[in-house]
């Protein structure tokens, strides 16, 4: 039998668990799997990804869900709370051969009952966009692999675009597409436009319009996972050399970098308001960084593992504003203004924007709490909250607090023995900001074809002080990740000598905070919900989704959602919950 939130064997599978808000329940009749619903195997695949879209249909049920698992690629309609998931009627099901589909995204912009446009990358390196309501393939992009030969690692549109979309690869490379133009018969020929710190942005030289319009290489080693800020004018990227790197997109300035404890981050996203980034990786923690100080304000440790998945969950977090300064109060000037990469991108949402500004020191919410959850290799699922005490350290406490495990940094972590400081506050000498450059010229768009780039961005990092040497950070539960391809391996081998000269030099300065000179937070909850390494986390408006690498797609209903009836967690179809 199940255990049900508890248990004293810790190898057992969770069907629920508590929060402060309720019990989360584990929706077995609302999994979805491959039809046969057998555990696949999973050794040497990709991981299992899955992206939803609402297609606004009339009928109230408009989700749709796509998920991976090994060579094939389904597409249903997601029923969620509400009703069970019928697997014998997959919309969509398609087989690949000699490839494998590694990550998708819709655009939610041209999603109708009728019609979505759904974007695959491939561990070949292809893009493909299919309808899966239509059934049609309409176009393959790098279909040669002129453009890259390396595995896909994440692909999404670009936020307000009906035709551009964002492809990183495991090479360490970004390419920028334009649905409506073709890849060409020929390698495409570069030409600088922009280079920082570790990073450089090349556009494609061609008589006529052809793809991609831009390739950004970013640090060393595999690009992991991108992701759009919510006004869609700041890219964070997460790297194998450790590094997250955040730019300012149309203009391709870099804003501010951070560096992991240990290893190459494997997952970033971004709070629903745009004033922090949450990071994980190799180093098993999960780190969260200040969008507008540019540091590093928290790490959480909770996973025995390599984090494969971060993500906030919008409908939790709440952020109650009192009043603000005046120069918060007014337009949007004050901020970028958005550039137009052409007809088919739109300004963002004008609220994202005002919140996005809001990034400052000057302007403090009266009470505050973000939700994020993570998920890992060591099949367990962390939710954590991030509360004001954490966030505003050096501030009176707001009226209500709410819970948050701070773990003392005295405790032993990670093999560094800390020292010193308390755990809810930062140390004197520790700056508020650091010297990374700010907001450039709103005019230096990156799609402007007269831009001339007379400024490259740079990271002004403070100089190294001589620092003690710290013993390699040691995971339990390690599982390796588990690459299709020997390319990879062979990227992230040949860039470990320079990872590690890194390391050295970024330890206890502003890009990587020793242990004991960050609060550390503890999980709200840890549990183990999967037999497999765990691949997916989203959180839905009455659920949150998770998935392992068995190819199993788990509803768990928010308290009180549950709109089925209770299930008997024995009489599981999938063998997922024992």
């Amino acid at each position: 039998m199940a255990a049900e939130g508890g248990g004293k064997e810790t190898n057992e599978i969770k069907t629920q668990f508590t929060t402060r808000e309720g019990v989360y329940k584990l929706l077995t009749h609302s999994e979805y799997s491959r039809p046969n619903r057998v555990p696949f195997n999973s050794q040497g695949s990709n991981p299992v990804k899955v992206s939803f879209v609402n297609v606004n249909d009339q009928s109230g049920n408009g989700d749709r869900i796509c998920f991976n698992v090994g060579r094939e690629l389904y597409f249903y309609i997601y029923k969620g709370v509400r009703k069970a998931a019928d697997l014998s009627k997959p919309v969509d099901k398609r087989i690949y051969k000699g490839t494998q589909p590694t990550c998708h995204d819709f655009n939610p912009l041209t999603a109708t009952a009728e019609s979505v446009s759904l974007l695959v990358g491939f561990s070949a390196g292809q893009v493909q966009l299919i309808d899966p309501i239509k059934k049609e393939t309409s176009k393959l992009f790098n279909e040669e692999r002129l453009i890259d030969k390396s595995r896909v690692t994440c692909v999404r549109w670009v936020p307000g675009s009906e035709s551009l979309f964002l492809v990183a690869h495991s090479s360490g490379s970004m390419y920028l597409y334009n649905v409506e133009n073709t890849c060409g018969t020929t390698a495409p020929h570069y030409q600088l436009l922009k280079q920082g710190d570790n990073y450089a942005v090349h556009t494609c030289k061609s008589k006529s319009a052809r793809n991609p319009l831009l390739r950004w290489t970013v640090g060393e080693g595999a690009l992991n996972e991108f992701a759009f800020s919510p006004d869609g004018k700041f890219l964070a990227c997460a790297s194998q050399d450790g590094f997250l790197r955040v730019f300012g997109f149309d203009a391709a300035e870099l804003h501010g970098t951070m560096k992991s404890y240990f290893g190459g981050l494997l997952c970033v996203c971004w709070s629903p308001d745009g004033r922090y980034i949450v990071a994980g990786g190799e180093d098993d923690l999960v780190t969260v960084w200040s969008f507008s100080d540019c540091r590093v304000i928290a790490r959480g440790q909770g996973h025995k593992s390599w984090v494969s998945v971060v993500a906030f969950d919008h409908c939790t977090t709440s952020v109650e504003d009192g009043e603000l300064p005046a120069e918060f109060s007014g337009s949007d000037e004050d901020f970028h203004e958005q550039i137009h990469f052409g007809a088919g991108r739109e300004r963002a949402n004008s609220s994202h924007s005002r919140l996005s500004k809001r990034n400052s020191t000057e302007s403090r919410p009266v009470s505050v709490t973000y939700r994020f959850g993570s998920v890992g290799q060591d099949t367990q699922l962390c939710l954590w909250d991030l509360t004001e005490d954490i966030l505003f350290p050096h501030l009176p406490l707001s009226r209500t607090r709410t819970h948050t495990n701070v773990m003392s940094a005295t405790n032993n972590v990670s093999n560094s023995s800390a020292t010193g400081n308390p755990a809810n506050s930062l140390p004197d000498s520790l700056p508020r900001s650091n010297s990374l450059p700010q907001a450039t010229n709103p005019g230096n768009s990156i799609i402007d074809s007269s831009f001339i780039a007379n400024k490259f961005a740079t990271l002004s990092l403070h100089d190294s002080r001589k620092e003690r040497h710290e013993k390699d950070h040691k995971r339990n539960h390690s599982m390796g990740h588990i690459s299709s391809k020997s390319s990879d391996k062979l990227n992230q081998l040949s860039s470990s000598r320079t990872v590690k000269a890194e390391a050295a030099k970024t330890l206890g300065t502003m890009l990587c905070p020793r242990m004991e000179e960050v609060p550390l937070l503890e999980p709200l909850v840890c549990k183990k919900i999967a037999h497999e390494r765990l691949t997916v986390l989203i959180f839905l408006e009455d659920c949150l989704v998770t998935a392992c690498q068995e190819g199993f797609i788990c509803t768990w209903a928010r308290p009180g959602k549950g709109g089925l009836s209770q299930n008997n967690p024995a009489n599981s179809p999938s063998g997922t919950v024992v």
